[in-house]
């Protein structure tokens, strides 16, 4: 399919980049030093959990944390995966080569979503190692291991078809970066805001956090799930929709 051609080209370009190595790098460092840093405090603390009747494990100390602290390098760094995606062709002026080729807008959305997200899993992948290197020494909750990989999974593809749609906005790659980031945390930190507020329970559901950390805990919820598939949804159509404007511009 033509999807997935496009998706293997936008891929091979994302590798082809010293950015994307340099986000990779950077991640993946960043990431280890945490999973470290919480290994070493969970087995300094070790001795006096194991005295406590159903104490938190290595999965409650060192997996969730982990994963939320991915979340936020994630959120960091995303902006910068994602603003080149259509921008970069508008300004290249080679969008209309793109929009004029035999593809639907939903062919060529969806390729750009693949690719980036492509990119995206191979950091989730090198994160996801990391507490499997404790079945080495012992064991921890693979069922939360899971929940918690699949809320980060969730996650990161609404903040990959955010990213996308912000991209068909502009020309300019910074100005989709910066909007893309400034959204991402907008949406992270609604249900802070939230507090004492008479549309507590829409500022709630509507943050992206407020799904995330239940999958964290091991909870899994259907609703959390139709959510993120939802909002990656929608954006994905957004960003279809914009370039059928460009197309009838055309």
């Amino acid at each position: 399919m033509m999807v997935f051609t496009l998706a293997g080209r936008e891929l091979r370009s994302l590798f082809l980049s010293p950015l994307a190595w340099a986000i990779l790098a950077v991640v993946s460092g960043i990431c280890a030093w945490f999973f470290l840093a919480y290994l070493d405090f969970f087995l300094q603390m070790q001795p006096r959990l194991a005295a406590l009747p159903g104490g938190p494990g290595a999965a409650d100390m060192v997996v969730t944390p982990l994963f939320n602290t991915a979340a936020t390098v994630l959120l960091l760094v995303m902006p910068l995966l994602t603003m080149r995606l259509i921008s970069e062709e508008r300004r290249a002026q080679t969008l209309p080569l793109l929009l004029s080729a035999p593809l639907s807008m939903s062919e060529i959305v969806l390729g750009k979503f693949l690719g980036v997200l492509g990119f995206v899993l191979v950091m989730l992948l090198i994160i996801a190692a990391m507490p499997l290197s404790l079945l080495a020494g012992g064991g921890i909750d693979l069922g939360l291991w899971a929940a918690g990989l699949l809320g980060l999974l969730l996650l990161l593809a609404s903040f990959c078809s955010i990213g996308l749609y912000l991209s068909t906005l502009t020309a300019q790659p910074v100005v989709a970066a910066v909007s893309t980031f400034g959204l991402l945390l907008l949406l992270s930190i609604l249900n802070l805001a939230s507090s004492g507020a008479d549309h507590k329970g829409l500022l709630d559901y509507l943050s992206l956090m407020s799904h995330f950390q239940p999958l964290q805990r091991g909870i899994f919820s259907s609703t959390d799930i139709v959510y993120y598939l939802l909002l990656t949804g929608t954006f994905l159509v957004l960003s279809i929709r914009r370039l059928d404007a460009d197309r009838l511009q055309h």
